[in-house]
């Protein structure tokens, strides 16, 4: 049993590993004339095809679901996938992978927040200080402070709240479907309702000459394969044996290996304030989850 969430444990790390590099895939496509939408367009996709041929050979039964359910999917395709990725894509073009992957940790804050308004539930202290940390861990990171000068356009950083907004619609959208559906099924029609939305927008087919070079596909495929199906498959059987809130700080590791791709293969410079600001942003994540955490152990009582 020990091994066993031993290698839970590790599982989920190396998911959020597979997440952290991401931006190493985008930013090569970004090389050969591709924009936001149409990676997105591409990832979704085919990592959609993908997971239809998995479970259409390994498990049928996860490819059933119910029509009055289908707005569900089509929320989470469009909104909480397919905006996510595209604002989140936006901001590693305009600025850097580390700032977006910033920006996307900004999520468990909107999540409180939207929680509180819709659901009523309560703004804890924990949750209190987890927005007032993220907001100052964004602000050094984005250079905001300590002296009041922007390193980024106004409009990036709109992108990036946007990313993290966006990306907290997920598991509030995907709330409805959770109970009756394996996360195998939420996400491949999610995905799928997100191609569909994408494909007739993108203009992926005038990128022909571009779809004929290998570069082009091994990136493609890395986006797919690593950051996208094995990353969420490998992630998702290790959160089976272990806390949802365990698996949420260990997944945090994304945010390291997104600085350090951005570091070592882009040459990216941080400064000690941005630092940080990643600091203090992960500190804000051990908050929310902590919070959460207790939450649920205050029901059981």
């Amino acid at each position: 049993m020990r091994m066993n969430h031993i290698i839970a444990y590790g599982m989920v790390v190396l998911g959020a590993t597979f997440w952290g590099l991401t931006g190493l895939f985008v930013q090569n496509l970004y090389v050969f004339g591709f924009s936001p939408w149409q990676v997105v367009t591409l990832r979704l996709t085919i990592s959609s095809l993908i997971l239809l041929l998995l479970l259409g050979t390994m498990a049928k039964s996860y490819l059933k679901i119910r029509l009055r359910d289908l707005p569900y999917f089509i929320g989470l395709g469009v909104f909480s996938i397919s905006f996510f990725n595209w604002f989140y894509f936006q901001v590693m073009e305009q600025s850097s992978l580390s700032v977006a992957v910033v920006f996307v940790y900004t999520s468990p804050v909107f999540a409180a927040i939207i929680a509180k308004i819709l659901f009523k539930e309560a703004l804890t202290l924990p949750k209190i200080v987890a927005i007032i940390l993220t907001i100052i861990g964004s602000a050094f990171a984005i250079e905001f402070l300590p002296l009041g000068e922007f390193s980024l356009t106004i409009k990036t950083v709109i992108y990036g709240l946007l990313a993290g907004f966006f990306c907290s619609t997920y598991s509030l959208l995907g709330k409805n479907v959770s109970q009756w559906y394996h996360p195998f099924t939420i996400t491949f029609y999610a995905m799928l309702c997100g191609s569909i939305f994408l494909i007739p927008t993108s203009q992926i087919w005038e990128h022909q000459e571009a779809l004929m070079n290998g570069e082009v596909w091994l990136n493609v495929l890395g986006i797919v394969i690593i950051s996208t199906v094995l990353a969420y498959l490998i992630y998702t059987i290790g959160l089976a044996y272990i806390e949802s809130s365990k698996a949420t700080i260990l997944s945090s590791v994304e945010i390291l290996v997104a600085v350090l791709v951005g570091v070592i293969v882009f040459a990216e410079v941080l400064t000690g304030w941005q630092l940080l600001g990643f600091g203090l942003v992960f500190v804000a994540l051990f908050l929310t989850v902590f919070s959460f955490k207790r939450k649920e152990h205050l029901r059981t009582k």
